[in-house]
Formats: structure tokens, sequence, C-alpha cells
């Protein structure tokens, strides 16, 4: 979620394989380049006809466990590592093949897929970049949880989160968002969960390719994982992750500053459908090197007078 002016893509065609962490399943991912305005889209080649997804808050349907796209009865599922990753490094449009309905975990972060698109370059298209500009204050708040969304010149979040366990509690991480803090400051933040509630998710069929390789698990006193954190603040950083992942579905990068407490997938996704309907707090506008600036904005950024 660059501040650039052109939309970008993948310089070659790359593959990698895991297993998935709710299902267990081996799967192969491919990701390719894709044309200007493409967006990027999931196929799914184990489907006959090779049924395609385009990555959109509307093709949402499940977001208990992760965040799960689908269209007439074909899914993909835990998207939002990658996801995250085409965001963080500023990639609008691309293909992603799979063939599985649930993507593979590989370490429980977006390092791998991060790692992964900087091996495939980057390339710059001929296509002005169109974002989302966040004009007035847009909030949901419901039993202790909150979203909410700021004017900002940048695209910042700024995350809570508040847990009852001694290595964890409150904690708060602010960044501005882009591909060198993306890559350095997030992406290699792990998703993390509780040991009873592993055993509890086990026991149920859940959570079958979950293991020390690809979460951080935590008992009453410790982490479990031999490597220990990656950050001091790994857990608030994952949120993060999570979120740019998230708020990626709306299908062009903001300009906003986003500030969430103890959120998740779910609120996340419920937030975007009330973004949605505030149609008067926000514009879409293409960003150029020398157009009008928008009022009470610095002039460090020159974005179109014209809405697309």
């Amino acid at each position: 979620m660059n501040t650039r002016f052109e939309q970008r893509t993948l310089a070659r065609t790359v593959s990698c394989s895991g297993i998935g962490l709710h299902s267990g399943k081996a799967a192969t991912l491919t990701l390719a380049p894709a044309p200007v305005n493409h967006g990027i889209k999931f196929i799914r080649t184990d489907l006959p006809d090779r049924p395609c997804i385009p990555a959109n808050f509307n093709r949402v349907v499940d977001t208990s466990l992760a965040t799960v796209i689908g269209y007439s009865g074909c899914i993909v599922s835990t998207i939002e590592h990658l996801m995250a990753s085409f965001a963080g490094l500023g990639i609008d449009n691309a293909v992603v093949e799979l063939d599985a309905y649930e993507m593979p975990i590989m370490d429980g972060s977006a390092g791998p897929f991060t790692a992964l698109i900087r091996s495939a370059g980057i390339d710059v298209q001929p296509g002005p970049r169109c974002f989302f500009v966040v004009k007035a204050p847009i909030v949901l708040e419901n039993s202790g949880k909150s979203v909410a969304i700021y004017p900002s010149d940048t695209f910042r979040i700024t995350y809570t989160i508040d847990y009852a366990h001694p290595l964890i509690g409150r904690q708060t991480y602010s960044i501005e968002v882009d591909d060198q803090s993306f890559e350095k400051e997030i992406c290699r933040a792990r998703t993390f969960g509780f040991l009873h509630e592993y055993e509890y998710m086990k026991h149920f069929g859940l959570a079958l390719g979950g293991s020390l390789e690809n979460a951080l698990v935590i008992d009453e006193e410790e982490v479990l994982n031999p490597e220990g954190l990656r950050y001091p603040d790994e857990f608030v950083r994952h949120k993060i992750l999570d979120c740019i992942g998230d708020f990626s579905m709306i299908g062009l990068p903001i300009l906003g500053h986003i500030v969430a407490t103890k959120s998740g997938h779910a609120f996340n996704h419920q937030f975007l459908k009330t973004f949605f309907e505030q149609k008067t707090c926000w514009d879409t506008r293409t960003i150029q090197s020398n157009g009008c600036l928008p009022e009470n904005r610095p002039k460090s950024l020159a974005i179109s007078c014209g809405v697309r």
C-alpha cells in the first residue's frame, strides 16, 4: 500500500508448496503476472473449468478462523497472509493458482510469501494506481472491539491488543505501511494461539496442519517454540499483518489511518461493509506526480482532481 503512481505486477511466475493450517492438506501455490486493472484473482487448478475468485471483500464467505473467499460453491481459505504480502509490497495485479481449497500456511507469517514475490521481481505497469482517499472519520465499535479510519496522506495502522496472559497483556504498535516497513517490521510476525485452544481444535478436526513450525504456541507460562519470539511484540505485529491482508480486500490501496482495538478477521470484514456504506467519507482518486492537492493535506502528496 505504497504511495506510488503506477500499478505493479510480478516480473515472472513463481511457486511454492506447503500444507494448510486447518486442513492439513498439501497445496502448491503459483503466482503469475497479470495485466493492468486485473487485480488479485485466485484460480482453483484442481477443479473442473479452473474456477476463478476475485480477492474482493464481497467474495468473503467466512471469517471464523481465517479469511475465506468463495463463489459458486468454490472456496479458497486462509488467504490473509498472501494478501498482506501483495498489499505490503504494492502488488496490484496477479494471478494466484492453487491446487487445493486452503492456502499453504508456510511458517505462519507472510515472510515466505514476501520472499517469493521478491524472488519473482516486480514490474511497473503503464497504468495509474487508484486509491481510496479517506476524507472523514469512519468508526465502528461493539463489545469492546473497535475499528476506525481517519484522513491521512499515507497508509498507517495503529493496533492495540489486550489479552489476560502474562506473556502478551496489552500491546500497541503503530506503523506507516510501505514496502520497506512491511518487509522489516511486519511480514515475519507469526500467527499465534494458546495450547489449550490448539488441543481443543485438534480434538474437533481443526488446525490439522498446525505445529510449532507454523505458529506461535503459548501455554500458561511460556512460548513453546524453541526459537522464541521474532519480535518482543510479535503478537500485535501479527494482528497488523492480518489487518493489512483483510483491508486489501477493499480492492484498492488506502490513504488513511486505521486505528483498531481487539479486532479480528470478522470485525475487520464488518468494518469494510460499513466503509462502503459511508460513501461521503471517501473518494477514489489516482496519484500523479503533478496534480491538484487534496484539501488539508501536506503538499508532499499530489492527487489528481478527477474521481473515477
